[in-house]
Parts: structure tokens; sequence; C-alpha cells
């Protein structure tokens, strides 16, 4: 079982930026290809970015591609999203994502573990 906990969302304004973080304590960290997810009022949950295990293999969603940093640090056993140029559309819940598949998966059924999510404001 791997209990993953974000942290670090709130309001901001369109145009800014926002880091958001997920922590995942235990030792099989590293193994997981972790991936960050969000979820609009009334909308699919959605792909956001991904990274592999060794942190060696990054993925993104085209809508964010340029502007979000998928990172990790697997002393801290933590993956983050700096999101920069934050638009309006990017107001949802973020939530990240433990996956043992060894590549950078977009699919939500590949991933087996969900955090309780945090919600990103970005205001116009």
């Amino acid at each position: 079982q791997v209990q993953l906990v974000e942290s670090g969302g709130g309001l901001v304004q369109a145009g800014g930026s926002l880091s958001v973080s997920c922590a995942a304590p235990g030792r099989a960290f590293s193994t997981y290809t972790m991936g960050w997810f969000r979820q609009a009022p009334g909308k699919e949950r959605e792909f956001v970015a991904a990274i592999r295990g060794s942190g060696g293999g990054r993925s993104y969603a085209d809508s964010v591609r340029g502007r979000f940093t998928i990172s990790r640090d697997n002393a801290k056993t933590t993956v983050y999203l700096q999101m920069n140029s934050l638009k309006s559309e990017g107001t949802a819940v973020y939530y990240c994502a433990a996956s043992t598949q060894q590549w950078t998966t977009f699919q939500k059924r590949d991933y087996t573990y969900w955090g309780q999510g945090t919600q990103v404001t970005v205001s116009s």
C-alpha cells in the first residue's frame, strides 16, 4: 500500500506560478512511475505529467508542455509539479498517482495509488 499526500495548492492569478508536492513515504518510492492528473468541475480527470522512477523520463500533456515541470526527489520520496504561466483553465483539483508501469503512462487505469487531491484555483 502506498499513501500519497498532496500539498501546496491554493489561489493564484492567471499568469502566475504555483508548485504542488506529493509525499509518498516508503522505500519502494523510486520503483514507481509518478503522475499528476487534474479534474476540473464537471469534467473528467485528465493527465498532466508523469516521471519515471529514476527521474530520467518525463512526459506532459500538450496543454501544459513548456509551462509545467514535473520532478522528483527519491531521497525525500516526494514528487513535485511546478506550474508557470497558469491559465484559468488550470483551475482543478490536482492529484498525484503512483504506477508500477516502467514508462510515463498517461492512462488513469495504469495508476494503482492515488492521493486525496489539492485544489488549485487560477483567477482571471
